[in-house]
């Protein structure tokens, strides 16, 4: 893994959600800039911007008003200029059957929003981790659920 600048979009419609993950990538050794957005229309508006730099990681809340995870992600993925774009989902829910529908829609990683800082942190250095392999198209099947 190399010592590049990762860049981050975070889409969440809970402003305090958007602080803490914020905060916990300025808390890790990797070198991060992080864009939040409020909601997925707001999302799929930047990413449609004519000449934006598109995120290394798209953090995606699967539970949002207006457009949620799912929405956005069978929008990414069937845009041929974002398809490309590595998505984690990230959710209170642990149902299967959101993993499952996220997965085979093409996210490359799913993980449920832990209530706790550090594990939170835990998380998001593996995400970033996974996300250097998803470039490097070494990551597996059996990577997509994060768990600790």
């Amino acid at each position: 893994m190399n010592n590049e600048l990762l860049f981050i979009i975070l889409a969440d419609d809970d402003e305090a959600d958007r602080l803490l993950f914020t905060e916990a990538f300025s808390e890790l050794k990797f070198k991060t800039i992080v864009q939040t957005v409020n909601n997925g229309v707001e999302l799929m508006k930047w990413l449609n911007e004519k000449d934006i730099l598109l995120p290394d990681l798209l953090l995606l809340d699967l539970n949002m008003p207006l457009k949620n995870g799912i929405q956005c992600l069978k929008e990414i993925k069937s845009n041929e200029k974002l398809q490309d774009i590595s998505i984690a989902i990230f959710s209170t829910s642990n149902s299967e059957k959101d993993v499952a529908e996220t997965f085979r829609l093409g996210a490359n990683i799913y993980i449920h929003k832990p209530n706790d800082y550090n594990l939170l942190k835990q998380l998001l250095e593996k995400a970033v981790i996974r996300t250097y392999a998803i470039q490097e198209n070494s990551l597996n099947k059996e990577e997509f659920l994060l768990k600790l």
